[in-house]
């Protein structure tokens, strides 16, 4: 789950970001997710809480001047830990905003998985229009099943993905979820999509 914020691993950390950048230029991939890490097993997350954050910011700092090197992009996910994993030290959009504005990087952005942001925050109307200027990439998966954007659950994602086009997301949209049937199946929600909406033209 990262290095990014774990304490006494800087150096492992900043080994593992230029293998990264080294897979990143080989594939044309322009962003790279910076893993905070897990608060260590046994210690209480309030009591390290700001031991955690000053590595994170240490760590985001040194990475956001290799990555600007390479034209490259940072990102910073939140992972929930309610269900997928209760160490995970950068849970909420808020906290990655914060540590955003005191990192102050333009070449570090915000990653943006609505099914980790629903589970910890819900309220995603209010938060994709405050937070969407920081992200630099969207992922989708329903809740609580991570499944498909069609498959049952309690997003609308008609909604959620109309709301995006009109707060003036212009970037990737990512299927981070688990498919219920083959990979071409689990397409057919976005074939829906276009058929009401009409296909991207070519470099749309």
């Amino acid at each position: 789950m990262g290095l990014g914020a774990v304490p006494g691993r800087q150096a492992a950390f900043r080994e593992g970001l230029e293998q990264a950048v080294l897979y990143a230029k080989a594939l044309g991939c322009p962003r790279i997710h910076l893993m905070a890490g897990r608060v260590p097993q046994g210690a209480d997350r309030a009591a390290v809480r700001s031991e955690m954050e000053t590595v994170f910011l240490e760590n985001l700092r040194h990475a956001a001047g290799v990555l600007a090197q390479e034209s490259l992009v940072g990102l910073l996910e939140p992972i929930n830990t309610r269900s997928t994993d209760p160490q995970y030290f950068l849970d909420t959009p808020q906290q990655a905003a914060a540590i955003l504005q005191k990192v102050g990087r333009p070449n570090l952005q915000l990653q943006m998985d609505i099914f980790h942001w629903q589970i910890m925050d819900g309220n995603l109307t209010g938060n994709i229009r405050e937070f969407l200027p920081l992200v630099g990439h969207v992922q989708v998966a329903q809740v609580p099943g991570r499944g498909e954007p069609d498959s049952p659950g309690e997003l609308n994602f008609p909604y959620l993905f109309q709301l995006l086009e009109d707060e003036g997301y212009k970037g990737f949209v990512g299927c981070e979820y688990q498919p219920q049937g083959d990979t071409a199946e689990g397409l057919n929600w976005l074939r829906s999509y276009w058929d009401r909406r009409g296909r991207p033209q070519a470099g749309q």
